[in-house]
């Protein structure tokens, strides 16, 4: 068991429009994320199952490589996103959110998350 207090988690500034803290274990990632406005997640898959809950901000989500259909997730809205299912998102205003992932996500915790990166 491992007690965590957020203040004292790094937080990690991704990209000029990212920053992230995350934690985790053997089975579940949890992480807090901070976006500035027009930030877009290019497409992208994993194998990990996703929650994403927007706390400010909006989230418009495309999938399966269909770029005329959307979800928006608005403050207040959470989202699951099945595993290996392709996804890109843009941040619509200042975005807080949280994200659960299970597994953990391996390329954060390796730092081979260079998609993000740019």
């Amino acid at each position: 068991m491992e007690k965590v207090i957020w203040s004292e988690v790094p937080q990690e500034q991704v990209n000029p429009k990212m920053k992230r803290k995350f934690i985790y274990g053997k089975e579940i990632m949890l992480s807090k994320m901070e976006f500035e406005d027009g930030f877009e997640v290019p497409w992208h898959t994993h194998v990990n199952e996703q929650v994403t809950e927007v706390i400010e901000g909006t989230i418009r989500f495309w999938f399966d490589y269909d770029e005329e259909h959307f979800v928006e997730v608005y403050a207040g809205e959470a989202l699951v996103i099945p595993s290996n299912r392709p996804h890109k998102a843009l941040m619509v205003g200042k975005v807080i959110e949280w994200d659960i992932f299970a597994p953990p996500r391996q390329d954060w915790i390796d730092g081979t998350d260079d998609y993000l990166k740019k």
